[in-house]
């Protein structure tokens, strides 16, 4: 089936408009919009200019029947009338004779017939009437009025002033609208050039910025305008991607630091069994290469995690309802009589009737949290380390304490950063890359919650408070 022509020369006409720059678009809306206004304008100055010059021309014939009418009442018409205006004038008697006129009304007959007149006594108004009949090559304003003794005054006026006034100001709108036109689409032009002129500076200063010169700001415009806020915001999204930036790479600059230390370690023992394979411990070698693996393991799952946490924008990977007193318990088995946990009933916590203390968000995530922390006290005890679990108000508040050298309060804070270790408690050889913490704090975040560290004396208590479901 054969496309439609119509359709096809509109979706030309509309790609090709969207083809265009802004600033012809603007103009060209814009002179559109003047020009309808101008056109408007015109056509109603020149009807208010024709009924202006009509209203006059109407009060002017009026003005002069009623004097003529007052001269024949009181019988003082004089024998030629003279008119100095240009208005016509004729009186007649009730047989619809002529008995004074003024000279130039063409014809010796009645401008209006005895019909006509008794009509225009009637309505009281004036009204056109064609000149060609009585000699007079001009259209008329004509105009009745009823005088003493049966007489008729007639009071008319060439409407051809009127015709003229109207052309003449018709000419000069013709000639001077198109003008106006060109001279107010120049002056948006200009206009709308200098207003689109700081766009142009942030698009030029968009260009200038590569990831060799990440620093860099767009200009921002004096004028407190759309555009300052538009260059303001711009600016507040490159400082964010600036830092994210930093960010990564600084994790990454870690993450190379962190493999290079079990590679070496792994690249060492196998070239010296390799080159003393007759004094070699080969099971001995396994059990360090097997130890550098595992640490490489551990730190390839927590690199994963914290780029999953960053991908998702600080929200959890599920949302759903997740038992803590059934994970709690489940996660810490694994470590046997290591750990001990102790949970409270939740009953009376909202929303849950039945005891249990239920949050919303990712189980796998929340028991990563448990394992971290538990992983993390356990390197600093010689106790088991306690894990209790209680509703408190509106929140599940999960602790783990040991009893440990503890952390400085000064530095209770950075431990949460990423590869962050404390030298004088927690060495490289007592495992760990200092990621542990940071994604606890950051899961932890993402599901709308916090943690702290807090002396347990002895020892350290980690403290976690999540809102119930």
């Amino acid at each position: 089936m054969a496309a439609d022509p119509l359709a096809q020369g509109a979706r030309y006409t509309a790609g090709w408009w969207r083809r265009r720059s802004l600033r012809f678009r603007l103009t060209v809306v814009a002179s559109a919009v003047l020009a309808l206004a101008l056109v408007a304008s015109a056509c109603v100055m020149i009807g208010v200019l024709r009924r202006t010059l009509l209203s006059g021309i109407d009060q002017e014939i009026y003005r002069r029947a009623r004097e003529t009418v007052s001269l024949s009442d009181a019988g003082r018409l004089p024998a030629e009338m003279t008119s100095i205006d240009g208005t016509l004038l004729q009186v007649v008697d009730g047989s619809g004779r002529i008995t004074h006129a003024t000279g130039g009304t063409g014809r010796p007959v009645p401008l209006l017939d005895a019909g006509e007149r008794a009509l225009a006594v009637r309505l009281g108004e004036a009204r056109f009437l064609d000149g060609e009949p009585y000699g007079i090559p001009h259209t008329l304003r004509v105009r009745a009025l009823s005088a003493g003794a049966g007489r008729t005054v007639i009071a008319a006026r060439p409407f051809g002033e009127v015709r003229a006034g109207v052309g003449a100001a018709g000419h000069v709108l013709l000639v001077g609208t198109p003008l106006l036109l060109v001279l107010l689409a120049g002056a948006s032009w200009l206009i709308i050039g200098r207003t689109l002129r700081p766009i142009a500076a942030l698009r030029r200063g968009a260009e200038e910025i590569t990831d060799t010169a990440r620093s860099r700001r767009l200009p921002v415009p004096e004028a407190r305008d759309e555009v300052h806020s538009l260059a303001v915001t711009l600016n507040d999204m490159l400082a964010r991607l600036e830092k994210a930036d930093a960010r990564q790479r600084a994790l990454v600059s870690d993450a190379a630091h962190e493999l290079r230390s079990p590679l070496a370690s792994i690249r060492l023992q196998l070239e010296v069994a390799l080159g003393h394979p007759e004094g070699q411990e080969w099971r001995e070698t396994a059990e360090g290469v097997l130890e550098d693996t595992m640490r490489l393991a551990r730190l390839a799952e927590d690199l994963l995690a914290l780029a999953r946490l960053d991908e998702r924008g600080g929200r959890p990977g599920r949302r759903e309802p997740v038992a803590l007193d059934r994970l709690v318990p489940r996660t810490a088995e694994r470590y046997g009589a290591a750990v001990t946990v102790r949970v409270a009933g939740g009953a009376g916590a909202p929303g849950r009737e039945d005891g249990s203390i239920t949050v919303t968000g990712d189980a796998l995530d929340l028991g990563r949290v448990l394992v971290n922390l538990v992983d993390n006290a356990l390197r600093h005890t010689s106790a088991p380390v306690v894990v209790e679990l209680r509703a408190e108000g509106a929140d599940a508040v999960l602790t783990v304490t040991d009893d440990g050298p503890g952390v400085p309060e000064p530095d209770r804070e950075r431990v949460f950063g990423r590869f962050t270790r404390l030298d004088s408690a927690r060495s490289r050889d007592e495992g760990g890359a200092g990621l542990g913490l940071a994604i606890v704090r950051e899961t932890i975040h993402a599901h709308g919650g916090a943690v702290h560290l807090e002396d347990a004396s002895p020892g350290l208590r980690a403290v976690v408070r999540l809102p119930l479901s």
